[in-house]
């Protein structure tokens, strides 16, 4: 982040520190089994490009973006860097509060410390489970190149992480080769929705910035927070998370929300749930003719998304808004499936026209309500 009243809110890197000392490297390979894992996750990059596009019927862009493989803090340098940029509008609204409270930057100063191990052990525990990740605005920097100047918010960037994806397919016991390239066509997707839709990296950071810029919400509040999700990763108030899990309760996002915000939240809601349900529908619609065994792949992913690791788990997924990630999956991939269904994939594809034609969160639910709005072109 930028600077609050002379100090970071958060002690960047010694969030990431805190995450390099507890963070596990994953799956013990060999070096030669490494090299080979790496070499062949950038091969499937590379022939899911071709497989997306000719699926989805999405042209090339014009932006080229690198694709990299990375270790589990690989992920958190990454997340942390692409944190720094996005955060700053919440950032400057925050240090005008500061600004007129004495002792303001000294209580900062202890506190930024105090959530940069917090927020290392928050980024631990989710660069475990992340298997690929399309960095949107993702600002370049020496070891993580992206799409545009170092420093600055590019055109993006794609990340595999390797070591998770060889977790999983060990623990699923699925054909290695398949589930790395079923993986690659998913965040493939991913890097062709931005690519060849133009206008929709600016809409979705202009509609982030405007949530941002409307947070009514103290460092302190937010800082709570934070500690609250830190505190029940380590084992301290499970019975507090588990009771927010039962109850519906709040996750992080839920606590900077003005009825302005809300509005924005909707509508960043069903984009996502577009962007994750197509590229599920795409990895699926493309697999069986390229991944043998995209069935059985499937299939036992899709429990394991269901039920996670365990109550400490389920409960840390809540807090951090990961369940509603997962509902994204479901019901953006029910959207898709029946608007091809109504107008073929040249009518479902007008959804990339502009915003005024992405769909809105009550159409999410009822694609049949798109569909009457936007009257796609059957093919």
């Amino acid at each position: 982040m930028t600077s609050l009243g002379g100090t970071d809110l958060v002690d960047w890197n010694l969030a990431v520190s805190t995450a390099a000392r507890i963070t596990r490297p994953g799956p013990e390979v060999s070096r030669d089994e490494a090299r080979a894992i790496v070499a062949e996750l950038r091969r499937h990059a590379v022939a899911s490009e071709a497989h997306v596009r000719e699926f989805t019927g999405l042209g090339s862009g014009a932006v080229d973006t690198p694709v990299l493989v990375v270790d589990r803090m690989g992920w958190v340098r990454a997340n942390v860097a692409g944190f720094r940029a996005v955060l700053r509008p919440l950032v400057s609204r925050m240090r005008e509060r500061r600004e007129g409270v004495p002792g303001g930057a000294a209580l900062t100063a202890v506190g930024s410390k105090v959530t940069g191990v917090e927020v290392g052990m928050l980024l631990s525990f989710l660069s475990s489970r992340v298997l690929g990740q399309y960095e949107t605005f993702a600002p370049a920097g020496p070891e993580l190149p992206a799409g545009g100047g170092e420093g600055q918010a590019g055109a993006g960037r794609l990340l595999l992480v390797a070591p998770n994806i060889v977790h999983v397919e060990r623990e699923l016991d699925v054909h290695p080769h398949d589930f790395r390239l079923w993986v690659a066509l998913h965040e493939e997707t991913h890097r062709t929705q931005f690519t060849a839709v133009p206008w929709l990296r600016d809409h979705l950071e202009s509609e982030i910035q405007a949530f941002l810029t409307e947070a009514d919400v103290d460092p302190a509040t937010l800082l709570e927070r934070l500690r609250q999700a830190a505190q029940s990763l380590a084992g301290r108030g499970q019975d507090e998370a588990g009771a927010r899990e039962n109850d519906g309760g709040l996750g992080i996002v839920d606590l900077v929300q003005t009825p302005r915000q809300r509005e924005i939240l909707d509508r960043l809601t069903a984009v996502m749930s577009l962007l994750e349900g197509h590229a599920d529908y795409v990895m699926d619609g493309v697999g069986p003719a390229v991944v043998p065994s995209v069935a059985e792949i499937r299939e036992k992913f899709t429990r394991r998304r269901q039920t996670g690791a365990g109550r400490l788990d389920r409960a840390l997924r809540r807090l951090l808004g990961m369940d509603a990630k997962l509902r994204q999956y479901r019901d953006g991939e029910r959207f898709v499936r029946q608007v091809v269904e109504q107008a073929g994939m040249t009518g479902f594809n007008k959804v990339w026209t502009s915003p005024n034609t992405l769909p809105g969160k009550e159409e999410i639910a009822r694609p049949e309500q798109w569909v009457a709005r936007v009257k796609p072109t059957a093919s």
